[in-house]
């Protein structure tokens, strides 16, 4: 009986030290529910989402600087996390939806040789509108000033959960910290 009970309790703690490991400094915003319109001007939103971990970011096609290297950045962790066998989405929401129609978006991505069937890139909403979700759920500034061709965005990387939460953000444009964004995946992927 008291070996059982020794058994019982190792397994026990086994199982505690693998689910133990926790994202630091854990964000958990939670993302308010969406449907917009994809590159293949097909409904996708956060119903889609359910269950998986994504990763996002705030583009536009017309982007004169740091669009095209986040971009790549963003591709290239789509790429390293697919090498290790991770489930991951991708979301990129234009930042300019009354230019970035699904054809532009579509037309985008392909330069990026991305795996567009985990990887969406959304607009069918006003520029109003993006610009207070974007506020609202990833704390993150969106403003197209008056009469301009450029949109003043953010260049993070954000990490949600299977549950819709933000739960960390990085930098995706310069030194994008790769590993961690996949040891972070794994460690939601095994919780």
């Amino acid at each position: 009986m008291r070996k059982a009970g020794i058994i019982m309790l190792m397994s026990l703690l086994l199982f505690a030290a693998a689910c133990g490991k926790e994202i630091p400094d854990a964000k958990n915003w939670p993302v308010a529910s969406f449907t917009f319109t994809d590159q293949n001007n097909q409904p996708f939103g956060l119903n889609d989402l359910k269950g998986k971990v994504w990763v996002a970011n705030f583009i536009f096609t017309r982007c004169a600087d740091v669009c095209p290297p986040m971009t790549a950045n963003m591709a290239k962790l789509q790429r390293m996390a697919e090498k290790e066998g991770l489930q991951v989405e991708f979301v990129s929401f234009s930042v300019d939806p009354e230019n970035d129609h699904p054809e532009q978006l579509k037309a985008y991505i392909e330069k990026f040789h991305a795996d567009t069937r985990h990887w969406h890139l959304l607009t069918g909403y006003t520029q109003q509108d993006i610009e207070a979700f974007a506020q609202k759920n990833f704390k993150a500034v969106v403003q197209k000033p008056a009469g301009q061709s450029q949109v003043i965005h953010g260049t993070d990387f954000y990490l949600v959960d299977q549950n819709g939460k933000i739960v960390q953000y990085y930098n995706g444009i310069n030194d994008v910290p790769y590993k961690q964004i996949l040891e972070h995946i794994k460690i939601l992927q095994s919780s």
